[in-house]
């Protein structure tokens, strides 16, 4: 990067190879957070978080390596990324409403049988008072 001044190009590679190694520890925590996630929103947004460190190392080499295909590459890989995870977002939310769908069935037939059954036991009390009365 810095070919004509070696003490500027010493420093710009330490600081490079910081970079990496920051990026790393991002990406490496990322990771666990999807893996220990408590529940799935944790998960897609980790999932969503290790896109960024990604983006990053790829646009640092690019940099490093003055190729600019690069940061085509890292654009392209934003996209994907985004993509991806709006479509795991809808089809998350699919499986949740279908989940609290058939909560509420089993809630109203449970409620149904609840009513079925407390009419019953109503009829029966009136039946054995009516008997008493006679």
């Amino acid at each position: 990067m810095f070919a004509d001044m070696p003490a500027l190009n010493s420093a710009c590679h330490y600081f490079m190879i910081f970079v990496f190694g920051a990026f790393a520890v991002m990406f490496i925590l990322c990771l666990i957070r999807m893996i220990i996630g408590p529940n799935v929103a944790d998960r897609l947004l980790a999932s969503n978080m290790i896109g960024g460190p990604v983006i990053c190392t790829i646009a640092v080499l690019g940099i490093l390596l003055n190729e600019t295909y690069l940061l085509d590459v890292g654009l392209i890989y934003t996209l994907i990324s985004f993509l991806a995870v709006v479509i795991i977002s809808q089809i998350y939310i699919g499986v949740y409403r279908e989940k609290n769908q058939k909560q509420e069935l089993r809630e109203k037939k449970l409620a149904e049988q609840t009513a079925a059954q407390a009419a019953k036991e109503t009829a029966a009390v009136k039946k054995s008072e009516k008997r008493e009365e006679n």
